[in-house]
């Protein structure tokens, strides 16, 4: 019998890691080709991982939750061919390899129990957050516990806590810290303490803030349980999308702009049309691939609104790439991304939606389909709201919600004089980052897109 391993396989240039979520198989259990073998996550897709070969599963190299870089083994897999059992036993084997693999296994259960030991004290595994070996090392020797961990703002590639990151911490802790290689040793500070500076006489007086280590954050309070209430684990979807929104709040000045937007034209030209458009298309016409198109249109009348923040640097990006909010039947959101939005006419951005929207809802999106967005639109009106204020995606810029269509009452401008009418309006909400947006260019660009959508053509042909 002969050995398969199964690795990591690509699943994107931008994807190097992903979170093994479930095993599929157990060991011992027979696998068919391209049968599942375990699930991963990466951000916010689900991905099965199917096998290669046929046979039987020999050994996991990984437990659900570990963090998998791309190209490593995550299980074996036995199979058929290579030299048999009884073929491997026939032939004699030296004392000497023996009684040296008996050593090398002595001593590999011995390192695996000191290593255990020294870690009895602290694990780390219990974490949401995703920790370096390096920085569990520099942690276990400063006695720093994982709720101290935890409490450390990273600055690493999605908030990790980076070696600088922990080092900083230790120092603010009290002392200085000397680095030898991974190692670091707190050595005791050398200026006086408050208390033995001051008189003998002054109370020594110690702020909370003054303590707090600097990049440290205060804990929340605890809530209090009571009988009857249901406690309820966050998903590990949850997990991300929690994070991924108070870093957005934490990185970006939020401003929001507000438009009112008489869409009448538009809601009777797709009662008109949409009939015709299904038959001939195959696919609804919905009102959200017309908000996109006029999204994209405003992103290349106003191309500062379609940039990143990086640092001291601002990147104009060249694609506009427009991602959709859509929400998941367990409540949770994802965000397929409309790659090169501006160059699809209404029926492509009609069947690019449709076709993200259905794969979103059955969970089978493909990972780079919700990377590379540069700007976002929320549909807040699907669930009955007139406006809201979305948070930014980051490293985007800026998030346009779509409000409920009303039919209101309204004013009617007319070279006859004005008249009150029924008519069908909604609002659009633009949150934008103030950092590098002033408010004339992000209330500009949301005019922008009311102009068109108010401006609409009732006789257009598609």
């Amino acid at each position: 019998m002969s050995k398969f391993e199964l690795k990591l396989p690509q699943m994107g240039e931008s994807v190097a890691e992903a979170t093994l979520t479930t095993w599929l198989k157990e060991v011992g259990d027979t696998i068919d080709l391209d049968e599942p073998v375990f699930e991963i996550a990466t951000d916010k897709v689900d991905s099965e991982v199917p096998s290669e070969v046929e046979g039987k599963l020999l050994e996991k190299r990984f437990e659900v939750d570990d963090v998998i870089q791309v190209g490593e083994v995550v299980a074996v897999i036995e199979i058929e061919g290579g030299a048999s059992e009884s073929a491997v036993a026939a032939e004699p084997v030296p004392v000497e390899e023996v009684v040296t693999e008996h050593v090398e296994a002595v001593e590999e259960r011995v390192s695996a129990a000191i290593e255990t030991v020294a870690v009895e004290s602290t694990d780390f595994s219990n974490s949401d957050r995703f920790y370096s070996p390096l920085v569990k090392n520099i942690a276990k020797e400063e006695g720093i516990s994982l709720a101290e961990l935890d409490g450390i703002a990273g600055t690493g590639a999605e908030g990790r806590v980076t070696k600088n990151d922990i080092l900083a911490y230790v120092a603010n802790r009290g002392g200085q810290t000397q680095v030898t290689g991974n190692t670091v040793k707190q050595v005791p500070p050398t200026a006086p303490t408050i208390e033995e500076s001051a008189p003998a006489t002054a109370p020594a007086v110690k702020s909370e803030i003054a303590t707090r280590p600097a990049n440290s954050q205060p804990a929340a309070p605890p809530v209090e349980i009571k009988d009857g209430d249901e406690i309820i684990p966050l998903s590990r979807m949850g997990k991300l999308i929690a994070k991924h929104m108070t870093d957005s709040i934490s990185t970006s000045a939020h401003v929001q702009s507000f438009v009112e937007v008489d869409v009448t034209n538009l809601v009777n030209w797709r009662n008109k049309v949409k009939k015709k458009f299904e038959e001939r298309e195959g696919e609804k016409l919905t009102f959200t691939p017309i908000f996109m198109e006029a999204v994209a249109l405003a992103l290349k009348k106003f191309p500062m609104m379609n940039i990143s923040v990086d640092g001291d640097n601002v990147i104009k990006k060249k694609n506009i790439n427009i991602g959709m909010a859509a929400a998941l039947p367990d409540g949770n959101l994802i965000v397929p991304v409309i790659k090169n939005a501006d160059r699809l006419n209404l029926v492509g951005m009609a069947k690019t939606v449709n076709d993200l929207a259905n794969r979103a809802r059955n969970n089978a999106l493909k990972p780079d389909e919700i990377k590379e967005g540069t700007y976002t639109v929320t549909n807040v009106g699907t669930f009955g709201s007139v406006f809201g204020t979305p948070i930014i995606n980051q490293p985007q810029v800026g998030i346009l919600a779509l409000g409920a269509i009303r039919k209101l009452p309204a004013v009617i401008e007319t070279p006859d004089g004005d008249f009150v009418g029924v008519r069908s309006k909604m609002f659009l909400s633009h949150s934008y980052d103030h950092r590098v947006v002033n408010g004339a260019l992000g209330g500009m660009f949301v005019k922008a897109v009311a102009d068109y959508l108010e401006d609409w053509d009732s006789n257009r042909e598609i």
